[in-house]
C-alpha cells in the first residue's frame, strides 16, 4: 500500500492483468510515472545516487542472457516474474 502523497515509478513492462486501485490513486493523491528510456540522463543520475547510497543494485538484476537469447529475455520480462533483465555481448 502507498502512503498519502506517495509516488511510484514503473520501469519496464508490467504483466497482463496488472490492476491499479484507482480509488487509492485519487484519494491518496498518488503520483504514477512510467519510465521507458527517454529520460536517460536523469536515470543515470538517480542510479548513481542509489549506488552511492549503498543500495545493492545487483539484487535488482534477476536475469542475465547472452544477446543471442534475447527472445528468452523478453519472454521473462513479459511473464512479470523478473526484475531487471540484462543482455550480455560477452
Amino acid at each position: 500500500k502507498m502512503i498519502n502523497g506517495g509516488g511510484i515509478a514503473l520501469l519496464g513492462i508490467l504483466p497482463n492483468g496488472t490492476g491499479i486501485d484507482w480509488d487509492d490513486v485519487v484519494f491518496k493523491g498518488l503520483r504514477i510515472k512510467g519510465i521507458y528510456g527517454r529520460e536517460i540522463f536523469e536515470t543515470w543520475y538517480k542510479c548513481t545516487m542509489m549506488y552511492q547510497s549503498g543500495l545493492p543494485l545487483e539484487k535488482i538484476i534477476t536475469h542475465r542472457f547472452h544477446y543471442s537469447d534475447f527472445q528468452q529475455g523478453f519472454d521473462v520480462m513479459r511473464s512479470g516474474e523478473s526484475g531487471k533483465v540484462v543482455l550480455s555481448w560477452e
